[in-house]
């Protein structure tokens, strides 16, 4: 499944395009590639980091879905590893 759609279907992105904007300027990683291009693979087992809301998201791919479907389904679809909270000012 495309990254793009993966996000999207996992309602942690509102569109498709917001997913692919955050994909083409760099923001996205799978298993620590930095990746660019919206058609590259998502597979089960895919560690995913991303920046939203000013944390970095850590995701693992434990099926992929057929539909966006409610947000109850989604969270089924990935584990969260992990959420970097973002460094206090000083």
């Amino acid at each position: 499944m495309r990254i793009d759609r993966f996000l999207h279907c996992i309602r942690l992105l509102k569109s498709r395009t917001l997913a692919q904007s955050l994909v083409e300027e760099g923001h996205v990683r799978i298993d620590g590639k930095r990746i660019t291009k919206t058609a590259e693979e998502v597979r089960v087992g895919s560690v995913i980091a991303f920046p939203l809301h000013d944390r970095i998201r850590i995701l693992r791919v434990l099926s992929l879905p057929d539909r966006r479907g409610p947000a109850t389904e989604a969270r089924t679809h990935y584990e969260e590893l992990g959420v970097d909270e973002p460094k206090p000012a000083t």
